[in-house]
């Protein structure tokens, strides 16, 4: 029996039917689904938490250079200038995710605010040399040091641009690997610093 011209042409069109819901089906669940629900893939990478909007930290502050935030990168770690455990582990997690930097560590700069009992000086030379350390704990930083958010200060390295922006931080009770991923991502984007 031959099929006659309308089963073939009802069959050819049953064929491209089947064809097009294979491929529009799943396009119109995902738009739903992201359109209609309140669900959103995670479409984060860095592993510090961003800072947003970002804060300018001030020019014109009595116990900075005019350049202390600008022209590179600054890891910058706000802490009692006594230099307690919390502190010291800052502070090596900062000089190490510096030194795996290799040919960029020169964009990138270390300081340590002081916002209290300044300051062990000869031990900071010693174990973390090129550490910038800035004594905060007068009045005048304050509009500085309030620039900084206050929760987990003491496990927290915060991350300013080279235009003096305070953009993001970073916890160091985690993996400092995410730390040293999150700067060699940020200075392969840069063109600054």
């Amino acid at each position: 029996m031959k099929a006659s011209p309308e089963d073939i042409r009802a069959r050819n069109l049953r064929t491209v039917a089947i064809l097009a819901g294979l491929f529009l089906i799943p396009l119109v669940l995902a738009f739903l689904v992201y359109y209609g629900t309140s669900w959103r893939p995670a479409g984060r990478t860095n592993h510090g938490e961003l800072i947003l909007p970002a804060r300018a930290l001030p020019r014109d502050s009595p116990i900075l250079r005019a350049d202390a935030f600008t022209q590179r990168w600054s890891l910058v770690y706000v802490g009692d200038g006594a230099c307690d455990d919390d502190c010291k582990s800052a502070l090596y997690v900062m000089r190490q995710t510096q030194l795996a930097l290799n040919n960029d560590m020169q964009r990138v700069r270390r300081v340590f605010l002081a916002s209290t009992n300044c300051c062990a000086k000869q031990m900071l030379e010693r174990d973390y040399p090129g550490l910038i350390v800035i004594d905060a704990s007068a009045d005048r930083a304050a509009p500085l040091l309030r620039q900084f958010p206050r929760d987990e200060r003491a496990h927290a390295l915060f991350i300013v641009d080279p235009l003096g922006n305070l953009m993001m931080r970073f916890d160091t009770r985690a993996n400092p690997k995410g730390l040293h991923e999150d700067l060699v991502a940020l200075l392969k984007l840069s063109h600054i610093g």
